[in-house]
């Protein structure tokens, strides 16, 4: 006699009931997670949003990520070495802080045209309700380490002696700061990267060159 299998019994139904496709691919699900939130920010996408464009079911979604606030600060992580390499590459490759400083600028200018504009962590989660407070603290905590990284480059170009002893390392380094955010709202509102390699430029004419003896 022909036996014939009960599928509602077989082995691979408990993983079908939790929602996870056979063929889900975690980084590529990731990478829509990452293009959703950087369009529509953290609040303005939902959990439905989320899985409606990753093709997976919201069970599905907390067994691979964790939770909705966990995926946001991955795909966070995924964009520092994507489309926001040019950071780290600037830091790592530049010899002189001008150098590192103008590079930076003009990375920005060509990175922040790259899919919905802008930076996705320069303008991620500014304000938000008090339920998600962590997500902007968060954020802003990242947002302050990058300042810190340009005030220690401008206080290494005053002990190298490429800037002027009075140099103001934190003001200087707040200045590139704003104007790299900048650049991101102006790319979010739809500037060309001839627009924004402009405010690079303009912004690099400011740099206090040293006197020559």
């Amino acid at each position: 006699m022909k036996i014939i299998e009960d599928s509602a019994n077989s082995p691979e139904e408990p993983a079908r009931r939790r929602g996870r496709p056979r063929s889900f691919d975690r980084e590529a699900a990731r990478d829509k997670a990452m293009m959703l939130f950087w369009q529509r920010g953290y609040e303005g996408t939902s959990i439905n949003d989320l899985t409606e464009a990753m093709g997976i079911t919201p069970p599905s979604l907390y067994t691979a990520f964790g939770s909705k606030e966990e995926l946001y600060m991955e795909v966070l992580s995924l964009y520092k070495i994507g489309p926001g390499a040019y950071f780290t590459e600037a830091l790592a490759e530049e010899k002189t802080a001008k150098g590192t400083i103008s590079r930076l600028l003009h990375g920005a200018a060509s990175s922040f045209v790259f899919g919905p504009g802008g930076c996705m962590i320069s303008t991620a989660a500014l304000s938000c309700a008090p339920d998600v407070k962590s997500v902007a603290d968060k954020v802003a905590a990242m947002r302050s380490a990058t300042l810190g990284v340009l005030t220690g480059l401008v206080q290494r170009a005053i002990t190298d002696g490429e800037v002027p002893a009075s140099t103001n390392a934190q003001h200087l380094a707040r200045f590139y700061g704003a104007i790299i955010q900048g650049m991101s709202v102006q790319a979010h509102d739809g500037a060309t990267v001839d627009e924004l390699t402009a405010i690079a430029e303009t912004a690099m004419s400011a740099w206090p060159e040293k006197a020559s003896d």
